[in-house]
């Protein structure tokens, strides 16, 4: 069921998320809540907590595929790349934002099974901001500069 996205200024978004122990029929619901409101809002990801859950879960949908991440760590990152960024929770915002160009990350998947993934370009870039979303980081902590974007886009 498609989930209503918290804005600015929501303690949760602010909150360092806990870790999932238990990989059952409730992680399955939250994950497939998550993927309806990712696409219903035409976002590259989107984190537990910008849908008020303070747990370690995103998932991400980009051109390389649709990922479903619980418990994800960054294991290594290189490169810079510097560009505009949008959050589901930041509406009619945007900013300039410096992230690794290339990122390495383990995770597990809604089995509780391990994977590790690399990551590059936008790709490693919405890696990053949705696991920032699991320690209380909003991109505009992060951004060089904030801007206003035209309704529609």
């Amino acid at each position: 069921m498609r989930k209503y996205v918290y804005q600015t200024g929501e303690p949760v978004l602010r909150e360092k998320c806990a870790d999932i122990k238990n990989f059952n029929q409730e992680l399955c619901d939250l994950l497939d809540d998550m993927k309806e409101t990712v696409r219903a809002e035409h976002g590259a990801g989107l984190a537990a907590p910008q849908i008020g859950i303070a747990k370690r879960v995103v998932v991400v949908d980009v051109e390389e595929g649709y990922f479903e991440m619980v418990n994800p760590v960054i294991l290594s990152a290189k490169g810079e790349q510097t560009g505009p960024e949008g959050c589901l929770s930041v509406k009619g915002k945007q900013g300039t934002v410096t992230r690794p160009y290339k990122v390495k990350a383990e995770y597990r998947d809604r089995k509780g099974r391990k994977h590790k993934l690399t990551s590059e370009g936008f790709f490693a870039r919405a890696v990053c901001h949705e696991l920032d979303h699991l320690d209380g980081i909003l991109y505009t902590d992060k951004a060089d500069e904030l801007y206003d974007i035209p309704d529609g886009e």
